[in-house]
């Protein structure tokens, strides 16, 4: 690209933390650029959704720099390995900014590596009164965020998405009740009308595709790499015609060992996805305290509670003790998770309590010992439920197709979405672990916690 001068800002890539800076420095340069409040939201979330789809140990830079003729800030992802933008994250960026183009390196030669180039056009009178000391100066002055501010500006800027994104969904319900009600003698008017109609079709998906965008911003960037177990998850979101939901996953390693959790939000809305983000959130902080697994669930009921009266979530929680042989399950109204291994028939471990947000006392996490190799999935229920079939029947043929099913986690994932996610009403998680016994030496616990052990019963 030709830029004026040198780089306004340039930045290291290497953990999740500089992916939120990333995203906060996009926002700051196009709002000092002159760019309107759509166009800086679309160039943050761009940046946000590449940095954690193309995130790594190996540092990958990010430039910004300003065009001249025509005016434009511009924006390069630089990396010199192997690896490669995800076809989902690409399509989405490029959707929100036509003007995205990815250069990996040349074929047959020893270099390695790739670029991304994001332009954002400055308006004409913005462009007249730039100043790139001023533009350096604004990012000079910018101090350092917190997690709970860049969580913030997020949700802020998801709510700003998903409100433009309703009201050109009312503008289009307006204009198909006028074209219902036009006659053969106003086909003059009915040609404007179409015109228009169509304009407003195709903005209302861009900023749906920005909302579902954002979404993914609140769910984790990566999966954690633990000795013996084997992580895969998928997530697909409902139809482009209905309200985001408040599905969710997380995989985080704990004093007391691997904790996995699938959780719901009751509803599909803005609120609900907002919800969703502080639930997840709080779960992390609250297991790095060393709680047992139905404490954790208390701690989110009365977190729902206090900050959120009215609202409910089912969350199912898997602690996996260091040494991978055992299983640890408090489940708050969730689907049971399913244990699949080659000895047995496949099982749902069904103990639960009641969902979250109601104030009611979660019973201690169930126990069970597990055979090297052994699969666990655990899912929303997006992937299973119809309208014209029993739950019982779903989970039974669910059970079945999982066993079936190949055993490596990430093609368990796609075998399931083939069968079941075609065309989905609601939103789908997919998470599926494979456990063999650790190389790591097993850590005694801290502390004593109060388990029950629960009967192995079958599907």
């Amino acid at each position: 690209m030709t830029v004026t001068g040198a780089p306004v800002l340039v930045a290291a890539l290497v953990s999740e933390h500089d992916v939120f800076a990333l995203r906060r420095h996009a926002k700051t340069l196009t709002q000092a650029a002159g760019l309107d409040g759509r166009d800086q939201v679309r160039l943050a979330t761009a940046v946000s959704e590449l940095g954690r789809d193309l995130l790594r140990p190996v540092a990958m830079t990010a430039v910004f720099g300003v065009r001249r003729e025509p005016a434009a800030l511009v924006t390069v992802l630089r990396w010199s390995d192997d690896r490669e933008p995800s076809p989902e994250s690409l399509t989405a960026v490029t959707r929100l900014l036509p003007q995205t183009r990815y250069e990996p390196a040349p074929g047959g030669t020893p270099q390695r590596g790739g670029r991304i180039e994001i332009v954002c056009p400055i308006p004409e009178l913005a462009a007249r009164a730039l100043d790139i000391g001023q533009l350096r100066a604004v990012v000079d002055s910018a101090g350092p965020a917190s997690a709970i501010d860049d969580l913030q500006a997020q949700t802020r800027d998801l709510i700003a998405a998903l409100q433009e994104s309703h009201a050109q969904r009312d503008e289009l319900e307006r204009l198909n009740d006028e074209l219902t009600e036009t006659n053969a003698g106003v086909m003059a008017m009915y040609a404007e009308l179409t015109v228009e109609h169509n304009d407003v079709v195709e903005r209302f998906s861009q900023e749906h595709e920005l909302a579902l965008t954002l979404q993914r911003t609140f769910l984790p960037a990566a999966l954690p790499h633990v000795d013996g177990a084997e992580l895969a998850v998928r997530y697909l979101p409902a139809a482009t015609t209905a309200e985001i939901g408040g599905d969710f996953y997380e995989a985080v390693n704990t004093p007391r060992g691997l904790l996995l959790a699938v959780g719901d939000v009751v509803g599909h809305s803005l609120q609900a996805a907002m919800v969703m983000g502080e639930l997840r959130h709080s779960l992390r902080a609250y297991a790095a305290q060393n709680h047992p697994p139905h404490v954790l669930l208390e701690h989110l009921d009365h977190l729902l509670q206090l900050h959120q009266p009215g609202w409910t979530a089912t969350v199912c929680l898997v602690l996996v003790e260091p040494g991978n042989t055992r299983l640890h399950i408090a489940n708050a109204g969730h689907l049971p998770p399913l244990l699949l291994n080659t000895a047995t028939a496949p099982r749902y471990l069904t103990d639960h309590g009641p969902l979250l947000g109601l104030g009611l006392p979660q019973p201690p996490a169930t126990e069970y010992t597990i055979e090297a190799g052994t699969r666990l999935l655990m899912i929303t229920d997006g992937l299973i439920e119809t309208r014209d079939s029993a739950l019982e029947e779903r989970l039974r043929l669910l059970a079945a197709t999982a066993a079936a099913g190949p055993e490596e986690p990430e093609a368990l994932c796609a075998t399931l979405l083939d069968t079941f996610g075609t065309q989905p009403s609601d939103d789908i998680i997919v998470f599926a672990t494979r456990l063999t016994p650790s190389r790591k030496p097993v850590e005694t616990p801290a502390a004593p916690w109060v388990w029950v052990m629960a009967p192995e019963t079958g599907v």
